[in-house]
C-alpha cells in the first residue's frame, strides 16, 4: 500500500520571553499529526530558512553548535520519519500515530551507537528509584523536550504538591487500587484550595465547601496528569507496579460550557461609552474585540509585532503550538490596529500588552457595564452531588471568549469549518465539533421564528 504523508519542521517559541524555538518535526497522515521533538534549538528565528527547511550556514546554536551538525540532526530525523513510514507501506499496515511514534523512536534509536558498559567489580543492587526525585526529572525532562509553559510547569507542581500533602513518602508501589481511591477522596473532600471558590458576599467567612475539595473535572484532570507521569516512569524502568493502568473511579462530569458572545453583545461592548475614570478599559476593550475579530489567542495578540502585520493580512508563528499561520484583516481589526500604530511599545509591539490575569479582571467589569447579563447555568458534579450555579454572563467571560466567539460567528456566517480552520490554526476537525454543535443548535431555534408568520 502508498501511504500519503508530509513532514515538515516547525519552530516552538519558548522561554521565559518566548525568545528561544525549539525544532520540532511535524508528519502528517491519515489527516492526523505526530509531533517530535528533534533535541536542536535556535535562539534566532532569522537563522531559520524556512522554504528549505534548514538552518542558514553561518549560525551557532545556543550550545554552540554548527548549523552543519543542526541540519543533519535534522536530516537524520527526517530520514528515519520516512523509514518508519516505509516500513508500514512494505507490510501493507495502515499504522496508527502511536505505531508510528514507536517505529521512528525505534529507528531513531538504532541510529546511535551505544555506550560501552563499565566493567564492574562487584553488581550492585539497584536503589528503589524516589517518587519525588523521579517526579522532578520528568518535569524537567519533559519541560525541555516539549518546551512547556510557566502554567504547565505550574500544573505539574500543583500536582507534586497534593501528592506530597496527601503522603509525603510516597512510593511507586503504594499506588494500589485502595491508595488511588483514598488519593481521589482526598482531592475531592480534603484538599484546601488556593483560592476560595466563591466570595463570602455579606458572610462573615467562607463555608467549608468554599475552600475544600476538588469538583470532579478537575480531580480527573490531576489524575490524567498522574496517568503522564507513571507511564513514563513505567517506559523508563522506574516503576513497575501497574495499577494505574486499570483504575478508573466513577467521576460524574458534563461537557463543558462553551462561552462566547454574540454579534449583538460584540455590538454591545464595541458602542459601550466609558466615562473619564473607565477608561483604562478602553484599551482592554481594543485586545477582547480583536481575539473576537481576528480569532488570536490572547497570548498571540500580545505576541503581535508590527512586522507581522502585511498589509491586507498578518503572519504569526503561533504561542501555543507553533503553527505558521495568515489572518486577513478586516475593518475592525485594521481600525484597531491603526488605533495604536503610532504608538510606541515595547520590542515593536503591534497592540498594548496585559497580563492574562489583569485582562480576566478587566473583561468582566468591562462586559458587566455592556450588560452581559443573560443568566448561563453551569452543572458540575463534586464526587455524586450535582452542583447547578447559575451566573450573569459576564462573570464567566475571559481573554478565551474572543477566540470561541470568533469560531462561533464565523460558522454562523456560512463560513466552511476548513476555512475557519486555516484561521485559528485548528487541525483537527474534532476540536470543531463543539462550536458546529452550537450553530446547528442556532440554526434550530431561528427556524422557529417563521411559525409566528403563519
Amino acid at each position: 500500500m502508498t501511504l500519503k504523508y508530509q513532514i515538515a519542521f516547525k519552530l516552538r517559541p519558548y522561554g521565559k520571553d518566548n525568545n528561544l524555538f525549539q525544532i520540532q518535526q511535524h508528519a502528517t497522515f491519515n489527516a492526523q499529526r505526530l509531533i517530535t521533538s528533534t533535541g536542536c534549538q535556535l535562539h534566532d528565528i532569522n537563522a531559520w530558512d524556512t522554504d528549505n527547511q534548514c538552518v542558514k550556514g553561518d549560525y551557532k546554536g545556543p550550545k554552540g553548535e554548527t548549523a552543519i551538525s543542526i541540519n543533519n540532526t535534522l536530516r537524520n530525523c527526517r530520514e528515519q520519519m520516512v523509514t518508519a513510514f516505509k516500513y508500514f507501506e512494505a507490510n501493507d499496515i495502515n499504522p496508527t500515530k502511536k505505531q508510528v511514534a514507536d517505529k521512528y523512536q525505534e529507528r531513531l534509536r538504532g541510529t546511535v551507537p551505544k555506550r560501552p558498559e563499565p566493567e564492574t567489580k562487584k553488581e550492585r543492587k539497584p536503589k528503589a528509584p524516589d517518587f519525588f526525585s523521579t517526579f522532578d526529572l520528568f518535569v524537567k525532562e519533559g519541560g525541555e523536550k516539549n518546551a512547556w509553559t510557566e502554567g504547565t510547569f505550574e500544573k505539574w507542581a500543583s500536582l507534586k504538591r497534593d501528592l506530597q500533602a496527601f503522603k509525603k513518602n510516597v512510593k511507586f508501589s503504594d499506588l494500589m487500587e485502595s491508595t488511588l481511591t483514598e488519593f481521589v477522596a482526598y482531592l475531592r473532600d480534603n484538599k484546601t484550595l488556593r483560592t476560595p471558590r466563591k466570595k463570602k458576599g455579606d458572610r462573615e467567612k467562607y463555608d467549608h465547601d468554599d475552600i475544600t475539595g476538588l469538583k470532579n473535572a478537575t480531580i480527573e484532570k490531576k489524575l490524567r496528569y498522574l496517568r503522564w507521569y507513571l507511564n513514563w516512569a513505567t517506559e523508563r524502568g522506574y516503576n513497575t507496579n501497574l495499577t494505574y493502568k486499570t483504575f478508573k473511579p466513577t467521576l460524574k462530569m458534563t461537557q463543558k460550557k462553551v462561552i462566547y458572545l454574540t454579534k449583538e453583545e460584540m455590538a454591545r461592548i464595541r458602542k459601550l461609552e466609558l466615562p473619564g475614570e473607565l477608561a483604562y478599559l478602553d484599551p482592554i476593550r481594543d485586545i477582547f474585540l480583536f481575539c473576537c475579530f481576528s480569532g488570536l489567542r490572547h497570548s498571540d495578540v500580545n505576541n503581535l509585532r508590527r512586522s507581522d502585520v502585511k498589509g491586507d493580512h498578518i503572519e504569526i508563528t503561533t504561542v501555543k503550538t507553533a503553527d505558521s499561520i495568515s489572518i486577513e484583516l478586516n475593518d475592525i481589526t485594521k481600525a484597531i490596529l491603526d488605533k495604536y500604530k503610532d504608538i510606541p511599545f515595547k520590542d515593536n509591539k503591534a497592540l498594548p500588552n496585559y497580563t492574562n490575569q489583569a485582562m480576566n479582571r478587566d473583561l468582566k467589569e468591562l462586559c458587566k457595564l455592556a450588560e452581559i447579563n443573560d443568566p448561563i447555568r453551569i452543572t458540575s458534579y463534586k464526587g455524586n452531588v450535582r452542583i447547578d450555579e447559575i451566573h450573569p454572563k459576564w462573570e464567566l467571560v475571559g481573554t478565551h471568549t474572543g477566540r470561541r466567539s470568533f469560531v462561533v460567528n464565523a460558522l454562523s456566517l456560512g463560513i466552511p469549518p476548513n476555512v475557519v480552520m486555516k484561521w485559528t490554526g485548528h487541525s483537527d476537525y474534532k476540536a470543531m465539533k463543539p462550536y458546529i454543535d452550537i450553530v446547528d443548535s442556532i440554526k434550530a431555534t431561528s427556524m422557529t421564528k417563521f411559525n409566528g408568520l403563519i
